[in-house]
């Protein structure tokens, strides 16, 4: 049994393992809608979809979990999130912590179906373990209790681990945390950053560059390039993607197609 990725687009992914009525699957960061089209119209980042969602909420199949790295909408979309919790009564969300309050104004959840958590904890959703680490998208941003609003995931599945940063930039200790984890694939943003960007409030992400780097000072044999193609103001171009480089220093780069499936399999 392996476990397969398919993109969703911008940093969305459905994780499965298993097959037909024995399959379980598992969200990160579905943005499904073109709400921000509309939340931005007019403005200089107007957020106009490149690609239609490959699937709608109800064209999903019966899920374990939808995981929530933060609370920006492509992210935390509500327009994604209200029709499938409402349409899946059984389905439970997952969030940081700090930013539990607005995950429930989004989804129109009931506070028993949402799983608010901090770096460092652990919570299975059937096949699926996941574990919380910390994020910074542009810098890491803490509560007053010190919890984390932003988040990365570890999903461990089918005898392999996946890591899923969420919006992030490389910081402090970071290889060192995945490096304990032993993390076999990662999901990193590598739309990159910018002050015109971070001045009109799109804080910015990895570069493909800094995305090989930490899977290499990590030990993360293979990277899954995202968050590129949804919005022409805050992509990249995966025929830069500098593939002889990451071979270079030991890693295998699989650029997904939109609404395709990768299999992913611990390579240790």
């Amino acid at each position: 049994m392996t476990l397969r990725a398919r993109w969703l687009g911008q940093a969305g992914f459905q994780l499965t393992v298993g097959d037909g009525d024995d399959a379980a699957h598992l969200l990160v960061d579905p943005y499904l809608s073109d709400s921000l089209a509309h939340k931005y119209a007019g403005t200089t980042f107007p957020h106009v979809r490149l690609l239609p969602p490959p699937v709608t909420p109800a064209g999903l199949p019966p899920l374990r979990a939808v995981l929530c790295t933060h609370a920006h909408t492509d992210h935390m979309d509500p327009d994604t999130l209200v029709p499938l919790l409402a349409a899946q009564p059984q389905l439970r969300l997952a969030c940081p912590r700090a930013v539990l309050a607005e995950a429930l104004r989004r989804s129109a959840a009931d506070r028993s179906r949402v799983d608010g958590l901090a770096a460092g904890d652990r919570i299975s959703y059937g096949p699926f373990t996941v574990t919380a680490l910390p994020a910074a998208h542009e810098e890491r941003r803490r509560d007053d209790r010190g919890d984390d609003h932003f988040l990365g995931y570890v999903v461990e599945a089918a005898g392999t681990r996946v890591y899923h940063s969420g919006d992030c930039v490389p910081f402090a200790g970071q290889a060192e945390r995945l490096a304990a984890l032993a993390v076999d694939v990662a999901l990193l943003p590598v739309n990159g950053r910018d002050t015109h960007r971070l001045a009109h409030g799109v804080p910015g992400n990895f570069d493909f560059a800094e995305a090989v780097e930490l899977c290499a000072a990590a030990g993360i044999p293979t990277l899954v390039p995202h968050h590129w193609g949804m919005f022409d103001f805050n992509t990249a171009d995966p025929a830069t993607f500098d593939l002889t480089a990451a071979a270079r220093r030991g890693v295998a780069v699989r650029v997904p197609r939109h609404a395709g499936t990768c299999h992913l399999e611990a390579t240790r």
